[in-house]
Parts: structure tokens; C-alpha cells; sequence
């Protein structure tokens, strides 16, 4: 019996990326086996990614359409994992759709995915920016300073789980959190689960227009510090 695989894939406003990103990931729930998904889930876009994705649907099979009313990246990759659970996934993959992820990195992570809890890449050779790359440094940072663990990456857009241990961790996740995948790494890693991490490349942005300014990640940051302190007492 093969083991039913869910890819989730957040999506806002990427029109210009959606379709390249069904072709890339499309395959590989082909290849996971008759019950395994590709799962798009549509954040309220305002262009035209909604539109795309129904038209890709009517040809794809194991793709998944969902949509509902804008929440953040957070709360929407939280919609799908509860998603996936519900159908009875025993793996949840998770990436984005700026096209920034490799598919042809996935094989790896899949192959050990009995062996860990979680498979999370850790991203090497970025090409999405010195200012991004400084964010992810400073988060790990702020995550061993209020949380006392180490994370190599820990918001990396690219994650196997074991559903079943996932879905004990998420009861740790507040409706809608914008830090979803932050929490969900440190929830692993503070409760001593099994955690690998496999470096991966991670490419630019494939097209479209980042939702995520400079200023909005300051923010974002001031934010997340007050709430780790609070979510270090609930973990």
C-alpha cells in the first residue's frame, strides 16, 4: 500500500508563477501514488490565479483547487495542513508557489521520509537577496533567544511531515498565525522529534511581485517577538 502524500502550496496573487508551478509539482503527486494530491490553496487573490488554477483543474486529476478569504501566508498554509489531515494524508508536503523551490530536490526528502518526522531544507546558495538571507539569520537568532532551541532554517518553504506527528503539533498553532511554519519547526525541534535537514538551492522569484516589503518584515519581526514570548510558556 502507498502512502498518501499531500503537497500544499499556498498561493496570492501569482498569476504570472501558478501555472509553471502546477506543470513542476503536478508530477510529483503522480508519482506518490493513486492517493496522493496537489493541493493549491487560493488566498483571495485579487488577479487572475483563481481563474488559472480551475482551468488547470479540469485536466489534472489529483490537483485540488481551494479558496478563501485572505488571511496571510501563515493562516493559509494552516487551512491546508488541516486540510490534508482530514483526508487522511500520512505525509504533508509544503512549498510556495513563487516558483523558488526545486521539484527536482523532492526525491531526496521523500526517500527518508519514514526515518524523520520532519525532512526541512535548509537553504544554500540563495538567490532571493542579502536582505532576505539577513532576515532568515536574525529569525534563527530570535528563535534560540526566546524558544532555547536551534534551528538551521526555520520558515523554509520547503517541509515533509509525518501527519500524524503534525497533527499533534499544530494544537500549538493559533488560527491564522503569520508565523505558521516558524512555530510548527520549533514545536518539532522543542519536543524532541526526529528532524533532518537537507540543504537545498533556492532560485529567485520566478515572476510576479513580492507581497513581502522590507517594512513589513520589520513589522512582522516586532510582532513575532512579543508572541514567541507568549507561545514559549503554551510549547
Amino acid at each position: 500500500m502507498q502512502d498518501k502524500l499531500y503537497i500544499v502550496i499556498p498561493a496570492y496573487n501569482e498569476e504570472a508563477n501558478i501555472r509553471k508551478v502546477v506543470d513542476e509539482w503536478y508530477p510529483i503527486a503522480v508519482m506518490a501514488g493513486e492517493d496522493s494530491r496537489l493541493v493549491i490553496v487560493d488566498d483571495g487573490s485579487r488577479d487572475n490565479t483563481l481563474a488559472v488554477l480551475k482551468e488547470e483543474q479540469k485536466n489534472r486529476p489529483k490537483l485540488i483547487v481551494k479558496h478563501k478569504e485572505n488571511s496571510g501566508h501563515g493562516g493559509t498554509i494552516l487551512y491546508g495542513y488541516k486540510f490534508a489531515l482530514s483526508e487522511g494524508a500520512d505525509y504533508v508536503f509544503q512549498t510556495d508557489s513563487d516558483g523558488q523551490t526545486n521539484p527536482a530536490e523532492f526525491e531526496e526528502f521523500y526517500r527518508c521520509r519514514r526515518h524523520y518526522d520532519m525532512v526541512i531544507g535548509s537553504r544554500k546558495g540563495r538567490q532571493d537577496g542579502l536582505s532576505r538571507v539577513l532576515v532568515t539569520k536574525i529569525l534563527k537568532a530570535v528563535v534560540f533567544l526566546c524558544f532555547h532551541v536551534w534551528v538551521e532554517d526555520a520558515n523554509t518553504p520547503f517541509r515533509l511531515m509525518k501527519a500524524e506527528t503534525m497533527k499533534r503539533e499544530l494544537k500549538y498553532v493559533p488560527k491564522d498565525y503569520f508565523l505558521t511554519n516558524v512555530l510548527l519547526t520549533v514545536a518539532f525541534t522543542k519536543h524532541d522529534r526526529s528532524v533532518r535537514y537537507i540543504p537545498i538551492s533556492f532560485r529567485p522569484r520566478q515572476g510576479g511581485v513580492n507581497s513581502i516589503n522590507m517594512k513589513r518584515i520589520f513589522g512582522i519581526g516586532k510582532n513575532a517577538l512579543r508572541d514567541f514570548a507568549k507561545l514559549n510558556r503554551i510549547l
